[in-house]
């Protein structure tokens, strides 16, 4: 009985016109009632993270027992204090094209550039693109030109400016430590600018390494987000046409069909992870009984998708490693006020 109560208080209900059991307390697996007092070593091995897939540009994974504020700050971070190169200044020597001089900047400023913010230090307050160095500065060069073709199957040449069209002009010895042939855009297929014949474009970019609090060009990742992961229970069998449509209440893939008593199809929940909890089942007064729809406080389910610069599992190593650090700094403000009490 105290198993099933913890459970229900661990569980947020979606009802049909409410949410209910959303209080919580300040540390995740405490309850409202609970007399225990907080404990380091127990609460530390209640948290889990796992990862459930993950490539070169997305990653989801679990938290399991953490507080809904840890997760929060983890996101803010990774949007805003993990650093990544942007384009900063732009001079441009000719640009004819219908493009205004900022709009055209304020663009090329928001291209994902794959160069590793590690290896390049924070520019000085008082950097400019003539004192920049090698080991704070990568430079780009734009020079294009539209022209009518000569080829019968394509009217222009150079009509579309896109990423592939800059390029990387290195400074001092960076070939040699920057780790990749072309630290540029991620992409090279992102659409810069529309040309006509007559039109042309000569520009010189510089991209310092920034963080996202600064602006949003500097942040690492395209989104990072969570949600709470579902939780499906049929408290009753749901057999035949009822089982169908059941089903259909659900995104595809979280309710299957099974063989039940006398050769009819019952429901049977396979995978609630992946239901959008848009709660079609109360719209059927036979089926609003038959289900239960709840969601998991303390275990979230973490998305993050790096626009490039670097792979998603180091971004969120490098968020954690933010995190230490600011409560490495709060300890050190808290005990120089008790030292000079």
């Amino acid at each position: 009985m105290a198993q099933i109560a913890k459970e229900f208080k661990n569980k947020i209900s979606l009802k049909e016109f409410e949410v209910v059991n959303t209080s919580s307390s300040n540390v995740a697996g405490n309850f409202s009632g609970d007399q225990k007092g907080f404990n380091v070593k127990e609460s530390s091995e209640q948290l889990k993270v796992s990862v459930v897939s993950m490539n070169s540009l997305d990653m989801e994974f679990d938290m399991v027992g953490y507080d809904a504020a840890i997760v929060n700050a983890l996101r803010r971070i990774l949007l805003s204090d993990i650093p990544s190169m942007a384009i900063e200044k732009v001079h441009m020597y000719q640009n004819t094209s219908i493009m205004q001089d900022e709009v055209l900047a304020h663009r090329l400023g928001l291209i994902p550039l794959t160069a590793d913010p590690r290896l390049f230090s924070w520019p000085a307050p008082d950097w400019s693109p003539e004192s920049g160095t090698d080991k704070d500065t990568l430079e780009f060069s734009l020079a294009i030109k539209c022209t009518r073709s000569t080829d019968p199957s394509k009217q222009y040449n150079n009509s579309h400016v896109l990423t592939k069209h800059l390029k990387w002009v290195p400074r001092g010895e960076q070939e040699k430590w920057i780790g990749t042939t072309n630290p540029g855009p991620a992409e090279q297929d992102i659409l810069v600018n529309k040309l006509r014949p007559g039109h042309e474009m000569d520009i010189k970019m510089f991209a310092v390494k920034g963080i996202g609090r600064d602006h949003a060009k500097f942040s690492p990742v395209s989104t990072a987000f969570y949600r709470l992961l579902p939780s499906i229970t049929l408290t009753r069998p749901v057999v035949g046409e009822a089982a169908l449509r059941l089903q259909k209440c659900f995104s595809p893939g979280v309710i299957e069909l099974e063989e039940g008593p006398a050769g009819a199809k019952q429901a049977v929940v396979v995978n609630e992870r992946i239901d959008s909890c848009s709660r079609n089942v109360y719209r059927y007064d036979d089926l609003r009984e038959c289900v239960s729809l709840d969601k998991v406080k303390d275990h979230f389910i973490f998305t993050v998708e790096s626009v490039g610069s670097s792979s998603p599992q180091d971004l969120v190593s490098m968020a954690w490693d933010v995190i230490i650090e600011k409560c490495d700094h709060f300890i050190g403000e808290l005990q120089d006020s008790q030292e000079k009490k």
